[in-house]
């Protein structure tokens, strides 16, 4: 299969987070890129890996405990291990991004009819609707997921758009999951300066006040926005995080 656009020497966004997640899929542009980020701020492997933990934590309350069977993961990046449909088996699971590469491995991977992944941009909420509701009935509650991606919008007021948008067109009961990188170290920070500089694309870290923004209308589930690895954590020993994110409910 032919990828368009699959540039190996310039570093992406995808293959980078997947270098931190101790992955294979990757170039020696990403990890020279995730390198030079790792340099001053180490923790940003922990930030990868407690990440998934948390899509772990929360995808199990939303199908357990709050009866969510259908999913609408927006810039899901390269399949690892423990995925949305792993976490929640027999749901139905869209999966987004608009990455040549993911879209390569979302195909030989994805066999199962209730798990679909569609060829989009974020900046395209009405196509990724369009496609999705090829798989999910959105007549029924629907776990909308932007996990870790929105930094890559630089206006917040965009993000808060596309957010509103997705969630519009759900029915009460559904939920939104968001979480993002925050600017609540110098660290984290010269982190994602160094990012820029060795050519990824910058990603813009916010503070948790602009996050909560992103929930405006929705009821927070408890603990409410939170670092991400103290969201309803299995051990009492939280580890902390320049990372913050929610889970909110649509009345």
């Amino acid at each position: 299969m032919t990828l368009p656009d699959l540039r190996t020497d310039v570093p992406h966004a995808a293959r980078i987070w997947n270098y931190w997640m101790g992955g294979t899929d990757n170039f020696p542009a990403d990890r020279a890129a995730g390198n030079a980020v790792v340099r001053v701020y180490p923790e940003i492997a922990a930030m990868a890996r407690l990440s998934r933990g948390f899509l772990i934590r929360v995808v199990r309350f939303l199908a357990a405990e709050a009866g969510i069977r259908q999913f609408l993961d927006v810039g899901t990046g390269l399949p690892t291990m423990q995925n949305t449909h792993e976490v929640a088996p027999g749901a139905r699971v869209v999966y987004v991004d608009n990455d040549p590469l993911v879209l390569a491995h979302a195909r030989a991977l994805l066999t199962d009819e209730s798990v679909r992944y569609v060829h989009a941009d974020y900046h395209e909420p009405e196509t990724i609707l369009r496609e999705a509701a090829r798989t999910l009935d959105f007549r029924q509650p629907v776990a909308v997921m932007f996990m870790g991606v929105m930094g890559y919008e630089p206006d917040l007021e965009v993000v808060r758009t596309i957010v509103a948008r997705m969630m519009a067109e759900t029915t009460p009961g559904s939920h939104l999951v968001f979480w993002d990188g925050t600017n609540t170290t110098p660290a984290v920070v010269e982190g994602a300066k160094r990012l820029a500089e060795s050519g990824g694309v910058p990603y813009i870290l916010r503070s948790p006040s602009d996050l909560a923004t992103v929930f405006a209308g929705l009821s927070m589930v408890e603990p409410g926005l939170t670092q991400i690895s103290g969201w309803r954590p299995a051990s009492p020993e939280v580890e902390p995080i320049d990372a913050y994110g929610a889970v909110a409910r649509k009345d």
